[in-house]
């Protein structure tokens, strides 16, 4: 257990150059109290103490502000950035050293029964305001981007943007932890600039036709 809380603390010095002491980690970051109760409440919920481990999962959702569901299953190295606002349903799984922001949702679709969240593989980083939706897979060394709303399978070592999510980087080169939430690719931007520059080609071709029959009805009424 005590080797598994020192991950816990060495994963927020990896991933967060504001951590300045163990002390300060362990007495104000939010997202790691949210992983502890929930190992302890996760215990329970395997052992068919369904009520109490609620109970402790919801008392850390109102001293954290993070909602995981005693029965999500979590890897090592697990390490939420702020974390105000993240929710973790019931059936989802989540592999070792994975990543997630403040605002993030992995959730289901609907009413359905069985496995209905999404699983997160080894290596995963899902950014600010992200919501992975129903029962699919986010691949290894995979990153979705910020205000991005997954509901297809992602293939490992890909990048996602967008709503709905788009795969746009896949094996194309080395992925790292680290995500530019400030210049990620977008499809739709560029899908937009390749339609600008259509209508620009259509505007010119239109103005040489009017040209082309202007002279064409000069020389007929001479």
């Amino acid at each position: 257990m005590f080797k598994r809380m020192k991950e816990d603390i060495e994963v927020v010095f990896e991933q967060d150059p504001a951590a300045r002491s163990y002390l300060e980690v362990i007495l104000t970051y939010s997202g790691l109290h949210a992983i502890w109760a929930h190992r302890i409440a996760h215990g329970f919920f395997k052992r068919k103490f369904y009520f109490l481990a609620r109970v402790i999962s919801q008392v850390s959702r109102f001293f954290t502000g993070i909602e995981i569901h005693p029965g999500a299953k979590i890897g090592r190295r697990f390490f939420i950035d702020h974390g105000m606002g993240v929710v973790i349903g019931e059936t989802c799984e989540i592999g070792d050293n994975v990543t997630v922001f403040q605002g993030v949702t992995l959730g289901g679709t609907g009413k359905e029964k069985g496995k209905r969240h999404p699983t997160i593989k080894d290596n995963a980083l899902i950014a600010t305001g992200a919501k992975v939706l129903g029962s699919i897979t986010i691949g290894e060394n995979s990153k979705i981007g910020a205000g991005s709303v997954v509901l297809k399978e992602v293939p490992p070592n890909s990048t996602v943007v967008g709503v709905p999510g788009r795969v746009v980087i896949q094996d194309g080169k080395k992925i790292t932890r680290d995500l530019d939430h400030c210049n990620l690719p977008d499809p739709v931007a560029d899908r937009l600039r390749e339609m600008q520059i259509e209508l620009i080609d259509l505007k010119e071709e239109i103005t040489e036709l009017k040209k082309e029959r202007t002279k064409v009805n000069g020389h007929s009424a001479v």
